[in-house]
């Protein structure tokens, strides 16, 4: 049980790092075609030299500790700095769009996805005094910043939308592979030391619940049911989970075995296709053996245990009803 936990935490560690790593590139991406916009599109020299001084900063810097680094201190030290870095740009166009604090956004759910609630609330609490300063320094002070045209604003802010759109897909595609192993962790520490517990005994009904979730998931994303030799045993070394819990979830949710369970999902997909195909141009043992069983009989015989009639009265009655449209 020790090493599957350091096992997890390893790979909640990796898919942190390989998220800061991507975060890295595309910003650094994003930061450089705003700066050649600002050189050649839309000449602003001093925001051009602002945004690659920025640049050149934030990619050597990352290059220089990229292999020797606390995760936790290198994103506090980031959301600290990157609005403060960002206030400038951020007064330059306040007058024309305010959408520049839109680069903010994105900080809360990055604090979320890498610590606790009370850090979220934190920065969430900085970005907003970060954009209250901003619209109570331009009140206050008069900046001469350069002109840019309603067309330039319209270039910057699409731009702009679409590269925090990438920023916010990035951030929930690794917050949901770094939750689905902390699910499992989970998952694994609800069932540590009970391994004598009987069915029906467990404290948490949500511990089952949340198993199931996680099966149904994997057989519908993985298709693991079209597998001739797939079982329990394999199911349990893809989730890494003990096989008797994933018997227990289930049975829990009212099914009599795994076996039944594996059965229903191969016959609904014999049934989808049944409705994909002609069966006069394609093979019943085309049908069956893509769903997952393995010879003709033991396909009759759970076709009927399940469906109630055999799978030639089924096509018999599919065929009734088509010719009737």
């Amino acid at each position: 049980m020790k090493m599957k936990e350091n096992t997890t935490q390893e790979k909640i560690v990796q898919y942190k790092k390989d998220l800061i790593h991507s975060y890295t590139i595309l910003m650094a991406f994003i930061v450089l075609i705003y700066a050649l916009i600002f050189t050649f599109l839309i000449p602003d020299k001093i925001m051009s030299w602002y945004l690659f001084g920025g640049l050149f900063f934030s990619v050597y810097s990352f290059f220089i500790i990229r292999k020797n680094y606390r995760i936790e201190s290198l994103v506090h030290a980031y959301i600290i700095i990157a609005p403060i870095y960002n206030f400038y740009v951020m007064l330059a166009f306040w007058d024309n769009s305010v959408a520049s604090f839109v680069w903010l956004l994105p900080i809360p759910l990055g604090a979320y996805i890498f610590f606790t609630r009370k850090y979220v609330v934190i920065y969430s609490i900085y970005v907003v005094l970060n954009i209250i300063l901003g619209f109570l320094v331009t009140k206050i002070f008069h900046f001469n910043f350069q002109k840019h045209s309603a067309e330039d604003i319209k270039m910057t802010d699409t731009f702009l939308l679409l590269s925090n759109l990438a920023v916010f897909l990035l951030l929930v595609y690794f917050k949901d592979k770094i939750r689905k192993v902390e699910i499992y962790n989970q998952v694994e520490e609800k069932v540590k030391g009970e391994d004598k517990t009987a069915l029906g005994q467990e404290k948490e009904p949500a511990f089952y619940e949340e198993l199931f979730e996680k099966i149904e998931a994997e057989m519908k994303d993985k298709k693991f049911y079209k597998d001739i030799n797939f079982n329990i045993s394999k199911l349990s070394v893809a989730l890494n989970i003990n096989s008797r819990y994933i018997s227990q979830a289930i049975r829990y949710k009212g099914h009599p075995n795994f076996n039944n369970y594996l059965n229903i999902y191969r016959i609904n997909c014999v049934k989808e296709l049944l409705d994909e195909n002609d069966i006069e141009k394609v093979t019943l043992l085309y049908i069956y053996t893509e769903a997952g069983f393995s010879n003709q009989s033991t396909f009759n015989r759970v076709f009927k245990q399940i469906e109630k009639i055999t799978p030639s009265e089924y096509i018999t009655s599919k065929q009734e009803i088509d010719n009737r449209f």
